[in-house]
C-alpha cells in the first residue's frame, strides 16, 4: 500500500507539514518515492497566481530544448523557482528541476479559460513526448497556481533534498504521496498525485479495473488522456472527465466510479439521471481496494472509498484546516489540537468533501443524501 497525506487550510503552510505525517504513516510506504502538488500558492508565487507554472525536471539539454519549444510557442519567462538541493545518500540528483512561471502567447491574451487550458495541457504532453524517449525532459504540470514535485526516494530524505524544510515555498492545499513500488517500475510518470486542467487526485489500492477504464477513456478522443505508467492515474481523468466534459456536480463522480445497485438507484430522487449515468458510464466502475483523495479546480478537496473498504481513510480537523489523511496518526501529526471525537471516517456510500480555504466539512453519502 501506499500512504496518502493532504491538508487544506485558510492559511499558507509548508509542504514539509504533510512529509511529517507521511513519515508517521512509514510502515504502509517503503521509501520508494514522493508525490507533490500545491496549490494556492504562497510565498514567492502569490502574486503570480493568473500566470501558467510549468513543474518539472529537465537535463542540461533538456532545457535547452525546453526552452527553444516554449519561445517556438509564443511563451515568455517571467518568474523561475528550482529547488534548494541537498546532497543526500540515496538520492541520485538530476541536472535541474525547476517551477517556472510564463507569460501566455500574445495570441491568447484574449482567448477563453478553457482554450488557455487545452493550451497549456498540449504543451506539457509536447513536451512529455519531446522528453521522454531519453528521460532528457519531465513535465509534471502546467497550470496557474499549481506545483508539482516528484522524486524517487524516501519521502522525509526526498524533502530534505528539495530543501522544503529550509525554502519558504507554502500552499493552502498539499497533496503529497509516500509511493510504494508494487505494480510498476519505479518511474516518475508513475507516481502520484496525477493532473490534468485543474483537477488532481492521489490513491491507495489497486485499481483491478484499470484495463475497461482505461480503454474507455481513450475511446473518448480526447488528449489528455494519456500516459497511464499507473493504474490510478484514471482516477484523475474519470474526475476531469465527470465534471470537465460531462459537467456533472462533484458528488456524481463517486455515483460514477460506484454505482447503487438497481433497488438502492431506486431510493433515489434523481433515479433517472443515475440509471443513464450507470448505464452510459459503466466502464468507469472501480472495482477496489482503492482509497482516492483529490481537489477540483474552485480548491474543494475530497476523499472516496471503492464500495470494499479495504483502504484506510480519515479526515479530521476543524474550521480552517483539515487533513485527509491514510490513517489516523497521520492527522494527529499535520493537527494534534482538533476533536478527535469528530473525525469521519468515510464508508462504502460517502464522500467526504472539504469546501475552498477549509470553511466547511460535508459528507454526502449516496443513499441519504447530505448527511452533516
Amino acid at each position: 500500500m501506499c500512504r496518502l497525506a493532504a491538508i487544506t487550510a485558510k492559511e499558507f503552510f509548508s509542504p514539509m507539514e504533510n512529509i511529517l505525517a507521511l513519515e508517521t504513516m512509514k510502515e504502509g510506504h517503503d521509501g520508494s518515492g514522493l508525490g507533490l502538488t500545491l496549490k494556492d500558492l504562497g510565498g514567492e508565487f502569490e502574486k503570480l497566481k493568473k500566470y501558467p507554472v510549468m513543474s518539472g525536471i529537465c537535463s542540461g539539454e533538456g532545457k535547452k530544448t525546453l526552452d527553444a519549444y516554449m519561445s517556438k510557442q509564443g511563451f515568455t519567462l517571467k518568474h523561475e523557482w528550482s529547488p534548494k538541493i541537498k546532497v543526500m545518500k540515496g538520492i541520485t540528483a538530476r541536472e535541474y528541476y525547476f517551477a517556472r512561471v510564463y507569460h501566455y502567447p500574445a495570441s491568447y491574451k484574449d482567448r477563453s479559460e478553457k482554450e488557455k487550458e487545452d493550451l497549456l495541457m498540449n504543451t506539457r504532453l509536447a513536451l512529455r513526448k519531446i522528453g521522454e524517449p531519453n528521460e532528457a525532459i519531465f513535465v509534471f504540470s502546467f497550470y496557474p497556481d499549481v506545483i508539482t514535485l516528484k522524486e524517487v526516494g524516501d519521502p522525509l530524505q526526498v524533502a530534505e533534498f528539495f530543501g522544503l524544510d529550509r525554502d519558504e515555498l507554502r500552499a493552502k492545499i498539499v497533496l503529497a504521496q509516500g509511493r510504494q513500488n508494487t505494480n510498476y517500475a519505479i518511474y516518475l510518470y508513475a507516481c502520484h498525485p496525477f493532473f490534468i486542467q485543474g483537477f488532481c487526485s492521489m490513491t491507495n489500492g489497486e485499481n483491478t479495473a484499470f484495463v475497461p477504464i482505461r480503454d474507455f477513456l481513450l475511446g473518448r478522443g480526447f488528449s489528455g488522456y494519456v500516459g497511464y505508467n499507473s493504474d490510478s492515474e484514471v482516477f484523475t481523468h474519470i474526475l476531469h472527465y465527470s465534471m470537465r466534459q460531462l459537467g456533472l456536480p462533484l458528488h456524481h463522480y463517486k455515483d460514477v466510479i460506484t454505482p447503487l445497485k438497481a433497488s438502492e438507484i431506486e431510493q433515489r430522487k434523481d433515479r433517472d439521471a443515475l440509471k443513464l449515468m450507470k448505464q452510459s458510464l459503466r466502464p468507469l466502475c472501480i472495482d477496489g481496494p482503492n482509497m482516492v483523495i483529490g481537489f477540483t479546480p474552485d480548491g474543494t478537496c475530497f476523499m472516496v472509498h471503492d464500495t470494499k473498504k479495504l483502504r484506510p481513510g480519515v479526515v479530521g480537523g476543524a474550521k480552517g484546516k483539515y487533513a485527509l489523511m491514510s490513517e489516523e496518526c497521520g492527522v494527529d501529526k499535520a493537527i494534534p489540537k482538533r476533536h478527535r471525537d469528530k473525525d469521519i471516517f468515510p464508508m462504502k456510500y460517502d464522500m467526504v468533501t472539504i469546501s475552498p480555504q477549509a470553511e466547511e466539512v460535508t459528507v454526502w453519502n449516496q443513499l441519504h443524501g447530505q448527511i452533516s
